[in-house]
């Protein structure tokens, strides 16, 4: 059962609900409530609401007072209430809350403006401000710090704002909300954006917002800023930019340049720097009226520094002037008319098209009028060089040598074509190859794997000795041999004879090309099958040694060249006349007199039936001077294995004959070595015994020798080891005594040291205790001394004196006059204890008795 008496601290308060009106009314303390018995007590005494300075809270459905402050009660005496409505409460006396009162929220501290910061606040309701204006609902406006704000209900904080720092070569670019007046009082359209310079903390207004914080672009001499318009709109220097239009700012115009809001940055221009041996093409220049020259050019030589304008471009960057040597020219060629001097100072006119050339030594930079086509430079040439030269007026070509030369306005280098083939040959000869032949390479790729060569540089071929080239001249259609050693300079039509040879075993035709004809003496090696008269087919093998006959007539050289391929032709001819000759004959005389045969078939015989030395090719001047059969095969394998058993049967024959003399030479050498070994052995064992003989006698004379010796060693050695032993005695017995006296000072040695050293140690001792002893008895004074000090007089005297008046309170607890307790072990003098309890003064100093105690 509830206690009906509760009991309400100050500053506190309870809901008492009435059941029979069904009213709830509140009690505050300090209060001791009795409950009657149709009252309800809503929940235990609750401390009041205390608000601080400088702090508030918001309640919910607040109480209704009066003018006078007082709570405005309804006809049931209820508390009235402003239902949804809000009261913010500040600094106060502590208040309970009454019956609907809800804590919208709690009790907190009111907002502090710092400076440079301010609050944007907006209207709820409509009020009258406490200056007399009337707020709309919805207004903005700002309450600016330093200072605190008190809120109001009718009013929300919709955001804190903190001023933008505006620093040096910065700036602050805003928009405009709606339409208002800036700080300047400007008026502003919404959506406006403009920029704001001035150093400092800026606060923007209420209906403003900041975009962004610029920052300058800092110009140097070595940077300025591309400009675009992005709309109409006049600049700082009351100048009217169009949309568009393009412009750039230097540090001439402002060292820190912030881009208003109408201004797009495009790109930041560095500065073109031209050397003094430099120079540029300006494309498009801008004009003093600041307009852009299409289609124009402008030269710009250095040593300058500049920039380069919107819209301008260079041509091929920073090019260098051109410095030329005396062996270097340019080439060049007027894009209009214009006015030159030539290089002997005479003014000329120049029309658009013309060339010429400026030699060196000069510098030159050329006007935007005149295109460089090319930089020549002198071509210096040995006497075994040259170049091919055109002239591009008349289309002529020809080849300079031996000299430098530079080319001139009216003339270029001219490439000679030639064929793959001949250009293969050249690259092997300049390889290094021998001969400058080329063999086994198939003719529809001659030129696989061939270096490139300059095809403006004249072809020359170094012609080996004791050979022959051949150059054909197309347009003055002759030819001319050249016999080597001799370089050969092909002119502008010429083009070298390629010579295409059988080679290989047999011949194979078009098998080796060559630029050169190999004059002799040489050989070639072929391999021709014949058939005798009995069908027997062979296969030989022949090599011919052959030159050529060089006419002492220039003009007959060209029948050296007649034949094509003379190794193939030559080959041919003579196997044709071994095979025809060969043919008549069996092979029993083939094989008996195939040298003489086949000789006679290549060479023929004279007049007087008499072999002759050499065959001669009359249309080029081939002569064979010799033949050799270096094998012969048979083709038909039955006849290779006839004549394999009759060879090998003749080296059987020849084999065993050989043996046969060699066996009997053999026995003879084996006879002849026999008897010189018999009548060695003897003359060995005569020599033998008359060795014996010598080592018996010096045997004999060793031993007498030996005899003697050993009997005088062992008398010597007899005496020499008593005269030891007598040495060796003395001698023990002298270290025997040294050994004792130096035992004996050792031994006195050491009991000095052992006596000093226990003397020693027996005075560290007594040292030692004296100054433990010492160190304790100031030990125990400083104690004694720190105690007594501690203690103080008074307590020590106090101390003393406790123990005799504790007896004495002691005795007259028990009502004793004086007693004496003791244990019996030790004896009193009981005269003087008597005398003592008495009070009497002692008696002089005589010895007394002892006595035990009773």
């Amino acid at each position: 059962m509830e206690d009906p008496v509760i009991r309400i601290p100050p500053y506190h308060y309870v809901h008492v609900l009435d059941l029979n009106s069904n009213v709830t009314r509140v009690e505050v303390g300090p209060h001791t409530y009795v409950r009657q018995d149709h009252e309800r007590v809503l929940f235990a005494p609750r401390r009041m609401l205390v608000v601080p300075p400088r702090h508030y809270c918001l309640v919910l459905h607040p109480v209704a007072r009066g003018p006078a402050g007082a709570v405005l009660v309804d006809a049931a005496g209820q508390a009235r209430l402003r239902h949804a409505d809000l009261e913010v409460r500040l600094a106060r006396e502590p208040f309970p809350l009454y019956p609907g009162e809800e804590i919208q929220q709690g009790v907190t501290p009111l907002q502090v403006v710092l400076a440079d910061t301010a609050l944007r606040l907006r209207a709820l309701l409509d009020f009258e401000a406490e200056d007399g204006t009337r707020v709309v609902a919805g207004d903005e406006w700002l309450f600016e710090g330093p200072g605190t704000y008190v809120p109001r209900k009718e009013v929300e904080v919709v955001e804190t704002l903190q001023a933008t720092v505006i620093g040096h070569n910065q700036a602050v670019r805003l928009r405009a909300r709606k339409e208002c007046l800036d700080r300047r009082g400007a008026r502003r359209v919404t959506g406006e954006e403009w920029l704001v310079k001035q150093v400092g903390a800026y606060l923007p207004g209420v209906y403003e917002e900041v975009v962004d914080v610029v920052d300058a672009y800092i110009l140097t001499d070595k940077k300025a800023l591309h400009l675009r318009a992005t709309r109409t709109f006049e600049d700082e220097r009351g100048r009217v930019r169009r949309t568009g239009e393009e412009w750039l700012v230097t540090q001439a115009q402002s060292e820190a340049y912030i881009p208003e809001v109408f201004e797009e940055v495009v790109a930041e221009v560095t500065v073109t720097t031209v050397g003094p041996r430099q120079y540029c093409v300006v494309l498009d220049p801008v004009g003093p009226d600041g307009q852009p020259q299409l289609g124009q050019q402008r030269v710009i030589k250095g040593e300058r520094s500049f920039f380069l304008q919107p819209g301008e471009r260079l041509q091929a960057g920073i090019q260098d002037v051109y410095v030329l040597s005396e062996d270097e020219g340019l080439l060049l060629q007027a894009l209009q008319t214009i006015k030159d001097t030539d290089e002997e100072g005479t003014e000329v006119t120049r029309r658009a098209g013309d060339r010429w050339l400026a030699r060196g030594p000069l510098e030159y930079v050329p006007p935007a009028e005149v295109a460089v086509l090319e930089r020549r430079r002198a071509v210096p040439l040995a006497d075994n060089e040259g170049i091919y030269v055109r002239d591009i007026r008349t289309g002529k070509v020809r080849v300079v040598t031996g000299q430098t030369y530079m080319l001139t306005e009216a003339e270029e280098l001219w490439e000679k074509e030639l064929p793959p083939a001949v250009e293969a040959l050249l690259a092997a000869a300049q390889g290094g190859t021998h001969g400058a032949d080329i063999g086994g390479r198939s003719s529809s790729s001659p030129d696989l794997g061939v270096p490139q060569r300059d095809r403006t540089r004249a072809v020359t071929y170094q012609v080996p000795h004791n050979a022959a080239v051949q150059v054909y001249d197309y347009r003055e259609r002759r030819a001319r041999v050249v016999l080597g050693p001799e370089l050969v300079v092909l002119g502008p039509g010429e083009q070298l004879t390629v010579l295409s040879l059988s080679a290989g075993r047999p011949k194979r035709p078009h098998a080796r090309r060559s630029l050169c004809l190999r004059l002799g003496p040489d050989f070639c090696t072929d391999i021709v099958t014949i058939e005798t008269a009995d069908h027997a087919r062979l296969q030989l093998q022949l090599a011919y040694n052959w030159h050529f006959e060089v006419p002492e007539d220039p003009k007959a050289l060209g029948r050296l060249f007649s034949v094509p391929d003379f190794v193939g032709d030559a080959c041919k001819a003579l196997a044709s006349r071994v095979r025809g000759a060969v043919a008549a004959v069996t092979f029993d005389d083939f094989h008996k007199n195939s040298n003489r045969l086949i000789c006679s078939a290549v060479f023929g015989f004279d007049d007087s039936g008499r072999l002759q030395q050499q065959v001669r090719f009359a249309p080029n001047g081939l002569v064979v001077t010799s033949v050799d059969i270096q094998s012969v095969e048979p083709v038909d394998q039955r006849t290779r294995d006839a004549l394999q058993r009759s060879v090998q049967l003749a080296i059987e024959i020849a084999t065993n004959s050989q043996e046969a003399a060699a066996r009997h030479e053999a026995e003879r050498l084996a006879q002849e070595a026999r008897g010189r070994l018999e009548r060695q052995r003897l003359l060995d064992q005569a020599e033998a015994e008359r060795a014996r003989r010598e080592l018996l006698e010096l045997e004999a004379l060793s031993a007498a020798v030996e005899s003697a010796g050993a009997a005088r060693a062992e008398a010597q050695a007899r005496a020499e080891a008593a005269r030891i032993e007598a040495e060796a005695a003395i001698l023990q017995a002298k270290l025997k005594a040294e050994a004792i006296a130096i035992e004996t000072e050792a031994e006195l040695s050491r009991l000095e040291r052992v006596q000093a050293q226990e003397l020693r140690a027996q005075r560290a001792r007594g040292e030692a205790e004296a100054a433990r002893a010492q160190a304790l008895a100031d030990v125990e004074a400083s104690r004694v001394r720190e105690v007594a000090a501690a203690l103080g007089p008074e307590t020590i005297r106090d101390i003393a004196r406790a123990g005799p008046e504790l007896q004495v309170k002691l005795l007259q607890g028990l009502g004793l006059q004086s007693t004496l307790i003791t244990d019996g072990a030790a004896p009193l003098n009981l005269f003087a204890t008597a005398r003592g309890l008495l009070g009497l003064a002692p008696p002089p100093e005589s010895p007394a008795p002892r006595g035990p105690a009773p």
